[in-house]
């Protein structure tokens, strides 16, 4: 970062120079970026990731911003003395659950990232699912003990989205704001469901029909048998890694969100490490890239 710093004049316009190509492919398209993970813990790379996000913006892109917030839901609730129960290994969100879920993501954490969008000079506006019904959700139950014996979890009011609806987010996009939504949502029934950010953000992308979806991890992106970053995937490898057990765990259901944001009609999607500085301009704006990308 240094040497960049310290680099020449005609070096610094070479770079730039390098950036254009990217920036016209992407000029008007929208660019939905899910963020969380421990990136978004760490002060200098929550102030990087906002200059990035009004980078873009300058640079004539849409950007959204889907975030997170798990851990300091989970540290709230410690705080507060909420016990946290869990079933076949989900967290279960009962009432007293869903109000601190709501308060912190839909309001520290949320207002946290427009403040800091904002302080590097950007205009950004913090909302979640439930304004002007952008996201619709339905009651998740999970299964577990497949076959005869086969128990449905009841996790509470954990939500998945059912309908989208982007009459607010089209009135801001293309108007020099950059919208923050956090992924709470209300269902037809009238309850505050919390729903999974990754899935919120593929719902978001997929009914913008995004160029790009990003999602920023903990990891480099999808590795093979070797441990070696994939560079590019479609969705006929991803089922056929899955099947051969090179792709595990938590990564499972990231690529399965990553299949259903294409099919909704997502471009392409990133799986990227978050703790890089400026991951989302070297994946966005450099020849370089980085993460794995994911095509239909």
């Amino acid at each position: 970062m240094t040497d960049a710093l310290n680099a020449t004049p005609q070096l610094k316009s070479e770079i730039l120079m390098q950036a254009l190509p990217h920036m016209l492919r992407y000029d008007d398209t929208i660019v939905v970026v899910k963020y969380g993970g421990h990136a978004m813990g760490d002060e200098q790379k929550a102030r990087d990731f906002a200059k990035d996000m009004v980078l873009l913006e300058q640079s004539g892109i849409n950007p959204v911003v889907v975030h997170g917030g798990g851990p300091q839901i989970g540290s709230m609730l410690k705080k507060l003395g909420i016990e946290s129960h869990f079933s076949g290994g989900l967290r279960v969100t009962d009432k007293p659950t869903i109000e601190i879920v709501e308060m912190v993501l839909a309001g520290s954490i949320n207002k946290s990232i427009v403040g800091q969008i904002n302080a590097e000079g950007g205009r950004a506006v913090g909302l979640c699912g439930k304004d002007g019904n952008m996201v619709t959700a339905r009651k998740v139950t999970r299964s577990h003990n497949a076959g005869p014996d086969e128990d449905v979890v009841d996790l509470g009011f954990v939500g998945e989205p059912e309908k989208v609806d982007m009459t607010v987010l089209e009135q801001i996009l293309g108007r020099e704001l950059i919208p923050v939504l956090a992924p709470v949502a209300q269902g037809a029934d009238g309850q505050t469901y919390n729903v999974n950010a990754d899935t919120f953000a593929g719902a978001i992308a997929g009914a913008l029909g995004a160029k790009r979806l990003l999602f920023l991890t903990d990891v480099p992106g999808v590795l093979d048998k070797d441990k070696n970053l994939i560079k590019e995937l479609r969705i006929d490898d991803i089922r056929g890694l899955i099947a051969d057990g090179v792709i595990t765990g938590g990564m499972i259901p990231k690529v399965e969100t990553c299949i259903y944001a294409l099919e909704k009609g997502v471009e392409g999607v990133v799986i990227l490490d978050g703790k890089i500085p400026h991951a989302v301009l070297i994946e966005l704006l450099t020849d370089h890239g980085a993460g794995t990308l994911i095509t239909r």
